[in-house]
Protein backbone atom coordinates (compact mmCIF):
# COMPACT_ATOMS: atom_id res chain seq x y z
CA UNK A 1 0.00 0.00 0.00
CA UNK A 2 1.27 3.41 -0.99
CA UNK A 3 0.75 6.24 1.28
CA UNK A 4 -0.83 9.22 -0.17
CA UNK A 5 1.40 12.27 -0.25
CA UNK A 6 -0.92 14.85 -1.70
CA UNK A 7 -4.72 14.58 -2.52
CA UNK A 8 -6.18 13.57 -5.46
CA UNK A 9 -6.19 17.04 -7.35
CA UNK A 10 -3.38 15.44 -9.62
CA UNK A 11 -6.70 14.34 -11.37
CA UNK A 12 -7.76 17.23 -12.43
CA UNK A 13 -11.82 16.80 -11.94
CA UNK A 14 -13.55 19.50 -10.99
CA UNK A 15 -16.83 17.87 -9.23
CA UNK A 16 -17.90 20.02 -6.07
CA UNK A 17 -18.69 18.52 -2.96
CA UNK A 18 -21.10 18.49 -0.49
CA UNK A 19 -20.61 19.23 3.22
CA UNK A 20 -18.31 16.47 4.75
CA UNK A 21 -20.23 13.75 6.51
CA UNK A 22 -17.79 11.26 8.67
CA UNK A 23 -15.46 10.41 6.33
CA UNK A 24 -17.15 11.17 2.96
CA UNK A 25 -17.89 14.32 0.90
CA UNK A 26 -20.44 13.67 -1.77
CA UNK A 27 -19.58 14.07 -5.50
CA UNK A 28 -22.39 16.37 -7.70
CA UNK A 29 -22.81 15.04 -11.09
CA UNK A 30 -25.09 14.68 -13.85
CA UNK A 31 -26.59 11.15 -12.63
CA UNK A 32 -27.54 12.62 -9.41
CA UNK A 33 -28.27 16.56 -9.62
CA UNK A 34 -31.31 16.81 -9.58
CA UNK A 35 -31.50 15.16 -6.27
CA UNK A 36 -28.98 16.94 -4.53
CA UNK A 37 -31.16 19.96 -6.24
CA UNK A 38 -34.24 19.20 -4.47
CA UNK A 39 -32.48 18.17 -0.93
CA UNK A 40 -31.19 21.70 -0.98
CA UNK A 41 -34.54 23.12 -1.75
CA UNK A 42 -36.25 22.02 1.68
CA UNK A 43 -38.47 23.46 3.41
CA UNK A 44 -39.51 24.87 -0.68
CA UNK A 45 -40.59 21.06 -1.82
CA UNK A 46 -43.46 20.71 -4.34
CA UNK A 47 -45.09 18.13 -1.66
CA UNK A 48 -45.03 17.61 1.36
CA UNK A 49 -42.73 14.27 0.76
CA UNK A 50 -39.89 13.16 -1.86
CA UNK A 51 -38.52 9.58 -2.74
CA UNK A 52 -34.37 9.06 -4.02
CA UNK A 53 -34.40 6.15 -5.31
CA UNK A 54 -31.23 4.47 -7.04
CA UNK A 55 -29.01 1.48 -6.77
CA UNK A 56 -27.28 0.46 -3.45
CA UNK A 57 -24.01 2.55 -2.84
CA UNK A 58 -25.66 5.06 -4.96
CA UNK A 59 -25.69 7.73 -1.90
CA UNK A 60 -29.09 7.86 -0.84
CA UNK A 61 -28.42 7.42 2.46
CA UNK A 62 -25.74 10.27 2.18
CA UNK A 63 -27.98 12.72 0.51
CA UNK A 64 -30.53 11.68 3.70
CA UNK A 65 -27.88 12.90 6.21
CA UNK A 66 -27.22 15.77 4.00
CA UNK A 67 -31.47 16.56 4.57
CA UNK A 68 -31.09 16.17 7.89
CA UNK A 69 -27.90 18.73 8.56
CA UNK A 70 -29.93 21.22 6.14
CA UNK A 71 -33.42 20.59 8.94
CA UNK A 72 -31.10 21.51 11.55
CA UNK A 73 -29.22 24.41 10.54
CA UNK A 74 -32.84 26.28 8.99
CA UNK A 75 -34.51 25.18 12.12
CA UNK A 76 -35.16 27.69 14.70
CA UNK A 77 -34.75 24.69 17.27
CA UNK A 78 -32.41 22.68 15.15
CA UNK A 79 -33.25 18.75 15.93
CA UNK A 80 -31.62 15.54 15.18
CA UNK A 81 -34.26 13.93 12.21
CA UNK A 82 -34.88 10.35 13.27
CA UNK A 83 -34.09 7.84 10.13
CA UNK A 84 -36.39 4.65 9.99
CA UNK A 85 -35.79 2.06 7.65
CA UNK A 86 -38.90 0.65 6.57
CA UNK A 87 -38.94 -2.69 7.57
CA UNK A 88 -39.05 -1.50 10.95
CA UNK A 89 -42.50 0.48 10.66
CA UNK A 90 -44.83 -0.18 13.32
CA UNK A 91 -48.25 1.31 14.55
CA UNK A 92 -46.87 1.93 17.96
CA UNK A 93 -45.77 5.94 18.83
CA UNK A 94 -46.64 7.02 15.21
CA UNK A 95 -48.40 10.50 16.73
CA UNK A 96 -45.63 10.46 19.53
CA UNK A 97 -42.96 10.18 16.11
CA UNK A 98 -44.94 13.54 14.39
CA UNK A 99 -45.53 15.10 17.78
CA UNK A 100 -41.52 15.42 18.21
CA UNK A 101 -40.51 15.18 14.71
CA UNK A 102 -42.16 17.42 12.13
CA UNK A 103 -39.95 15.82 9.53
CA UNK A 104 -38.71 12.65 8.71
CA UNK A 105 -36.19 10.07 6.64
CA UNK A 106 -37.66 6.57 5.82
CA UNK A 107 -35.08 4.42 4.11
CA UNK A 108 -35.66 1.51 1.97
CA UNK A 109 -38.82 1.16 1.26
CA UNK A 110 -38.60 -1.80 -1.11
CA UNK A 111 -38.36 -3.45 2.20
CA UNK A 112 -41.87 -2.10 3.55
CA UNK A 113 -43.19 -4.67 6.14
CA UNK A 114 -46.01 -2.89 7.61
CA UNK A 115 -48.48 -1.00 4.54
CA UNK A 116 -50.67 0.62 6.95
CA UNK A 117 -48.46 1.90 8.97
CA UNK A 118 -46.83 3.90 5.98
CA UNK A 119 -50.17 4.79 5.03
CA UNK A 120 -51.14 6.00 8.54
CA UNK A 121 -47.50 8.39 8.94
CA UNK A 122 -47.50 9.09 5.17
CA UNK A 123 -51.74 11.15 5.75
CA UNK A 124 -50.68 12.08 9.38
CA UNK A 125 -47.42 14.14 8.00
CA UNK A 126 -49.10 15.08 4.62
CA UNK A 127 -51.90 16.61 6.49
CA UNK A 128 -50.89 18.31 9.72
CA UNK A 129 -47.63 19.76 8.11
CA UNK A 130 -44.56 17.56 8.09
CA UNK A 131 -42.40 16.48 5.85
CA UNK A 132 -41.01 13.04 4.15
CA UNK A 133 -37.53 12.39 2.92
CA UNK A 134 -38.31 8.21 1.62
CA UNK A 135 -35.17 5.99 -0.14
CA UNK A 136 -35.94 3.03 -2.20
CA UNK A 137 -33.69 0.99 -5.04
CA UNK A 138 -36.79 1.57 -7.14
CA UNK A 139 -39.20 4.15 -8.08
CA UNK A 140 -42.44 4.27 -5.91
CA UNK A 141 -44.42 3.41 -8.62
CA UNK A 142 -42.68 0.29 -9.56
CA UNK A 143 -42.90 -1.12 -5.76
CA UNK A 144 -45.16 -4.13 -4.86
CA UNK A 145 -47.60 -2.03 -2.68
CA UNK A 146 -50.75 -4.71 -2.72
CA UNK A 147 -52.73 -1.71 -0.24
CA UNK A 148 -54.69 0.59 -2.65
CA UNK A 149 -55.10 3.54 -1.20
CA UNK A 150 -51.43 3.45 -0.27
CA UNK A 151 -50.18 2.90 -3.43
CA UNK A 152 -52.05 5.75 -5.25
CA UNK A 153 -50.49 7.77 -2.28
CA UNK A 154 -46.52 6.82 -3.71
CA UNK A 155 -47.58 7.28 -7.13
CA UNK A 156 -48.35 10.92 -6.86
CA UNK A 157 -44.46 11.46 -4.54
CA UNK A 158 -41.87 13.08 -6.15
CA UNK A 159 -39.60 10.50 -7.05
CA UNK A 160 -35.72 11.14 -8.38
CA UNK A 161 -33.64 8.56 -9.62
CA UNK A 162 -30.11 8.41 -9.15
CA UNK A 163 -28.69 7.18 -12.01
CA UNK A 164 -25.61 4.68 -13.32
CA UNK A 165 -22.45 7.01 -13.15
CA UNK A 166 -20.47 8.15 -16.32
CA UNK A 167 -16.70 7.45 -16.56
CA UNK A 168 -15.60 11.22 -14.91
CA UNK A 169 -17.85 10.77 -11.61
CA UNK A 170 -16.91 7.00 -11.09
CA UNK A 171 -13.11 8.05 -11.57
CA UNK A 172 -13.76 10.76 -9.10
CA UNK A 173 -15.24 8.25 -6.42
CA UNK A 174 -11.99 5.61 -7.35
CA UNK A 175 -9.92 8.70 -6.30
CA UNK A 176 -11.81 9.48 -2.97
CA UNK A 177 -12.27 5.70 -1.81
CA UNK A 178 -8.84 5.14 -2.37
CA UNK A 179 -7.60 8.40 -0.75
CA UNK A 180 -9.74 7.73 1.97
CA UNK A 181 -7.52 4.99 2.78
CA UNK A 182 -4.31 7.06 2.58
CA UNK A 183 -3.68 5.16 -0.82
CA UNK A 184 -2.40 6.97 -4.01
CA UNK A 185 -2.13 4.87 -7.20
CA UNK A 186 -1.10 5.15 -10.31
CA UNK A 187 -3.56 6.73 -12.94
CA UNK A 188 -2.79 3.94 -15.11
CA UNK A 189 -4.42 1.99 -12.61
CA UNK A 190 -7.53 4.34 -12.08
CA UNK A 191 -8.08 3.94 -15.86
CA UNK A 192 -7.99 0.24 -15.79
CA UNK A 193 -10.15 0.25 -13.04
CA UNK A 194 -12.71 2.37 -15.27
CA UNK A 195 -12.24 -0.22 -18.20
CA UNK A 196 -12.53 -3.02 -16.78
CA UNK A 197 -15.00 -3.03 -13.68
CA UNK A 198 -18.94 -2.72 -13.14
CA UNK A 199 -20.31 0.45 -13.27
CA UNK A 200 -22.03 0.90 -10.05
CA UNK A 201 -21.48 2.98 -6.81
CA UNK A 202 -21.37 -0.44 -4.82
CA UNK A 203 -19.00 -2.30 -7.11
CA UNK A 204 -16.58 0.26 -7.22
CA UNK A 205 -16.19 0.07 -3.21
CA UNK A 206 -16.42 -3.28 -3.02
CA UNK A 207 -13.57 -3.35 -5.60
CA UNK A 208 -11.11 -0.44 -4.20
CA UNK A 209 -12.03 -2.83 -0.65
CA UNK A 210 -10.98 -5.98 -2.38
CA UNK A 211 -7.60 -4.28 -3.97
CA UNK A 212 -6.46 -2.47 -0.68
CA UNK A 213 -6.78 -6.13 1.26
CA UNK A 214 -5.05 -7.83 -1.51
CA UNK A 215 -2.16 -5.33 -1.66
CA UNK A 216 -1.72 -5.48 2.27
CA UNK A 217 -1.38 -9.11 2.54
CA UNK A 218 1.25 -9.26 -0.26
CA UNK A 219 3.21 -5.74 1.31
CA UNK A 220 2.90 -4.78 -2.56
CA UNK A 221 1.73 -1.44 -3.96
CA UNK A 222 -1.31 -1.48 -5.86
CA UNK A 223 -0.80 -2.78 -9.53
CA UNK A 224 -2.69 -3.65 -12.17
CA UNK A 225 -1.98 -7.35 -12.00
CA UNK A 226 -3.97 -6.78 -8.07
CA UNK A 227 -6.21 -5.19 -9.77
CA UNK A 228 -6.78 -7.95 -12.44
CA UNK A 229 -6.87 -10.17 -9.19
CA UNK A 230 -9.73 -7.93 -7.09
CA UNK A 231 -11.66 -8.25 -10.30
CA UNK A 232 -11.81 -11.72 -10.43
CA UNK A 233 -12.69 -12.30 -6.66
CA UNK A 234 -15.65 -10.66 -6.82
CA UNK A 235 -16.78 -12.34 -9.82
CA UNK A 236 -16.02 -15.75 -8.26
CA UNK A 237 -19.08 -17.77 -6.91
CA UNK A 238 -17.79 -17.50 -3.03
CA UNK A 239 -18.48 -13.75 -3.40
CA UNK A 240 -22.45 -14.12 -3.93
CA UNK A 241 -24.24 -11.68 -5.55
CA UNK A 242 -23.18 -7.95 -5.77
CA UNK A 243 -26.45 -6.07 -6.49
Amino acid sequence: MVPAASTSRQFALEFPHRESLGREDFLVADCNVEAVTLIDRWPDWPYFGICIYGPEGCGKTHLANVFATNVARLTEHPYKVPSIRAEQLNLNGVRKIFEEHKCLIVENLENLVSQETLFHIYNLYRDEGGNILFTANTAPARLPISLPDLRSRLNILPAIEIKIPDDDLLSALLVKLFDDRQILPAPEVIGYMLGNMQRSFSYARRLVEEIDNISLERKHAITIPIVKEAIAALAAPAQGSLF
